[in-house]
């Protein structure tokens, strides 16, 4: 969706210049929204506001219709900044290098398809963009083909795929599990893409590609609900950015699968694709730790780690508090 979003902002541009000199001018008004979000009562209690982490809590139980409770804010022990091998520890390492993978795989499998997606419409199905050579009009200053209505059309379809899909995913995901979930969507991707093989026609290709987008976008979202939950606070923030970070590694070597190897051979492609959603979905199954259920751990990287072992060892779940770190 990302893609498609970033394409219709830019149809204006190359269509007068009177047409793109005013579109930015609400974009900025949407940023001025941001000043009246109020700051996370958590931070300004690290950061030393107490006052105004009081009066943000206030406002909250007003608003809710709910008393504030009594006490007062007490700042629990800080835990170092995680660095990159706390990732690596025997705890994490496991999980760390399949989350690595599975980001890469959605992202991968995610750009690839949007990528594909006009050149299946443009051929029609998979076997005429197997036997048929690039006849490109020159009518384009870029040598691009022309999309028609229908192909418009279909891909405005492909695209509105992913709204159910995180719907779905937002029902699924506290019912079968953030592993199981995950899983689920890229063997449905997996599946789809195989079918692609078939000399289907155009209302089929167009279901298997809305079905196919709307798992993998899916598999995504319960991706991001995942990792913070996996990791404790020191490496929170560092293990989401390096997952995020192997997402953009796939998103940059797709286009070489999906436009570039497409060139030789269409099948090999979508092969390609299949395998590795195959490859996520399995590798989804052999994380150690299932998270849900369980609130966001604000113990030490090891503590938590050594509590997550035993949770594996002896089978019992252990309540623990999420409002400070754990002695």
């Amino acid at each position: 969706m990302e893609e498609d979003l970033f394409q219709l902002r830019q149809l204006p541009y190359f269509h007068g210049g009177r047409c793109g000199g005013s579109h930015w001018v609400w974009k900025i008004s949407m940023e001025a929204v941001c000043s009246w979000l109020p700051e996370s009562a958590r931070y300004d209690v690290l950061s030393g506001n107490q006052e105004k982490a009081i009066a943000t809590l206030k406002r909250i139980a007003t608003e809710n219709g709910a008393p504030m409770p009594l006490g007062k804010l007490i700042i629990s022990r800080q835990e170092d900044r995680g660095k990159i091998r706390d990732l690596f520890t025997p705890h994490f390492r496991w999980t760390t290098l399949l989350l690595w993978f599975i980001w890469f795989s959605n992202a991968f499998s995610y750009y690839g398809l949007v990528l594909l997606t006009t050149e299946l419409f443009q051929a029609g199905d998979v076997c005429s963009i197997s036997s048929r050579k690039k006849a490109v009009e020159a009518k384009c200053s870029l040598a691009c083909e022309y999309l028609s209505e229908e192909d418009y059309m279909d891909l405005l379809w492909t695209t509105l795929s992913e709204f159910p899909g995180i719907l779905v995913t937002l029902w699924i995901i506290d019912r079968l599990g953030r592993k199981k979930t995950m899983a689920l969507c890229f063997v449905v991707f997996s599946f789809c893409s195989l079918l692609l093989f078939i000399c289907v026609g155009r209302n089929m290709l167009t279901l298997l590609l809305f079905v196919a987008r709307a798992f993998i976008s899916g598999g995504f979202q319960a991706a991001y609900v995942y990792t913070p939950e996996v990791y404790p606070t020191a490496t929170r923030a560092l293990g989401l950015g390096t997952c995020s970070g192997m997402a953009r590694v796939g998103a940059l070597i797709t286009p070489f699968i999906a436009q570039v190897m497409l060139e030789s051979s269409v099948y090999l492609s979508l092969a390609v694709y299949s395998g590795c959603c195959l490859l996520a979905a399995v590798a989804s199954c052999f994380l150690p730790i299932e998270t849900k259920g369980r609130g966001l751990q604000e113990s030490s990287h090891r503590e938590w780690g050594q509590e997550m072992v035993g949770r594996g060892m002896h089978g019992t779940s252990v309540t623990r508090s999420n409002s400070g770190s754990q002695e």
